[in-house]
């Protein structure tokens, strides 16, 4: 007999042997099962691998060390960098805690927000005006999993890591450039007890092209392999582990898959980032969907840092976030009026359609948005998921702009578009034809127009293209 027609993939070709499958088509059946699992792993990897590919552009391509920092500043530095805002700056980098020891991070005293997360993007520490420091910095001391504190770490603020890889991260939030400047320039990253060893130098990616979205294809297991050869294995992740042992990647062995494997992991990956599509830009999770009338959605699914559920870990909500985004902390997904952010992203129309780069479309933006200190909308590129590279190398508008247009009443209305409106209105976002996209609105300091959601966005809406006479 065969086997139904109905089974997925390599499985409906197996032909049974009485109530056994053939000896001959086992190894079809074992492939399926690799390929199944190589699928989830990839899922389930999709954070951890999102930073071990932005670590290795550090290292590899801005010649990064683990005391250094990398600061985004300009529209291109930021290109590369997944879902980026395009309003403030970015001060940042990866350090394999197994390589430096314990680590010392000293902060300034003066108005920044950042902090430590390990490379599954949990938050290990909150640093500067949303921390603990409350904006008069200090020493702070990271140690890896298992590592005793120092008898004499007393002046510091100990964070002990849920990771042995790390990323360390803060923005100024100072509007003077020069006092900016001299924040970044004032933060030092050391081995403990050798404050002279090293230099904390301050590096640009000069306008180099880079990208921090996961790789594809092999490479993508390849970033997997290379950082769990350092890293803790929680026991949340043991049987993915197992999976992974199947498919050559593994703890204290190189990364040499077979012909077979190469094989199934290309599939993988690809079918992965399609699951990882459809899980991020067509959210079916409960109570995503902010206004049942409108087309946005919570960006962030994810209920806590720690990525738990009641009774679960938040898997599908953590493959969602971290497949169009990167980092995570309580202050992105406020809940008191007045503090952090919160973030709503629009995947498609008004009426359901994925938004294209070759049409137009319009936002009307109601008068007195719920933001304390500001708001804006940014356009990114779906396949990159980074800024979207246009010839006026700008993809977002924010309410402090200048040139801004405004209407009577106080709302706005934007344009998104391949052409420049015949008006020359300055509220238009420049799309590309042949790409589709996706806008984040943000609220800085959300007030409670935004929590009660009495205040409500217009969705994004086709109009018709501009005609020149």
């Amino acid at each position: 007999m065969t086997v139904p027609s109905e089974l997925p993939g390599r499985l409906a070709a197996v032909t049974m042997d009485g109530d056994l499958p053939r000896r001959e088509d086992v190894p079809t059946i074992f492939d399926e099962l690799d390929y199944q699992m190589a699928v989830q792993a990839y899922l389930w990897s999709l954070p951890l691998v999102s930073y071990a590919q932005w670590r290795a552009v550090h290292r590899d391509l801005f010649g990064a060390t683990d005391f250094d920092l990398v600061r985004y500043l300009t529209f291109r530095d930021r290109l590369g960098l997944i879902t980026a805002n395009a309003t403030t700056p970015y001060i940042l980098n990866f350090i394999d805690l197994s390589a430096t020891g314990p680590l010392v991070i000293e902060l300034p005293p003066g108005p920044t927000a950042g902090g430590v997360s390990d490379f599954w993007q949990r938050e290990v520490g909150v640093m500067g005006e949303m921390g603990p420091d409350q904006g008069q910095g200090g020493k702070y001391l990271v140690i890896a999993p298992g590592v005793r504190p120092p008898e004499d770490h007393g002046e510091y603020r100990l964070l002990q890591s849920s990771g042995v890889n790390i990323m360390f991260g803060f923005r100024t939030l100072d509007p003077d450039p020069a006092r900016a400047e001299a924040l970044v320039d004032a933060v030092r990253i050391y081995p403990y007890g050798k404050s002279e060893a090293t230099a904390t130098r301050i590096i640009s990616p000069e306008g180099r092209a880079w990208s921090g979205d996961q790789p594809q294809g092999l490479d993508y297991w390849q970033r997997l392999h290379e950082v769990y050869q350092s890293e803790i294995i929680d026991e949340r992740d043991r049987f993915h582990m197992a999976m992974l042992r199947q498919l050559g990647i593994e703890q204290g062995r190189p990364f040499a898959p077979d012909e077979r494997q190469r094989t199934l992991l290309t599939q993988a990956a690809a079918a992965g980032e399609l699951m990882a599509q459809a899980n991020t830009f067509a959210k079916r999770f409960e109570g995503s969907r902010y206004w049942p009338d409108r087309a946005w959605d919570l960006a962030i699914v994810l209920d806590h840092s720690d990525q738990r559920g009641n009774g679960y870990d938040q898997l599908l909500e953590r493959a969602s976030w971290f497949y169009e985004a990167v980092s995570f902390s309580e202050a992105m997904k406020s809940q008191t009026p007045g503090k952090g952010q919160a973030y709503l992203g629009a995947y498609t129309d008004g009426e359901g359609n994925w938004l294209d780069g070759s049409k137009t479309y319009a936002l009307h933006v109601p008068a007195d948005p719920p933001a304390k200190l500001f708001w804006s909308v940014t356009a990114y590129d779906i396949t990159t998921r980074c800024l979207i590279d246009n010839e006026e190398q700008r993809s977002d508008r924010v309410s402090t702009d200048a040139d801004l247009k405004r209407n009577d009443d106080g709302s706005i209305d934007l344009q998104f578009g391949p052409d420049r409106p015949v008006d020359g209105s300055p509220n238009w976002i420049q799309t590309i034809p042949g790409r589709h996209w996706f806008a984040y609105f943000r609220f800085y300091g959300p007030l409670e127009g935004y929590f009660d959601r009495t205040w409500k966005l217009g969705d994004i809406t086709r109009t018709e293209p501009p005609t020149r006479t």
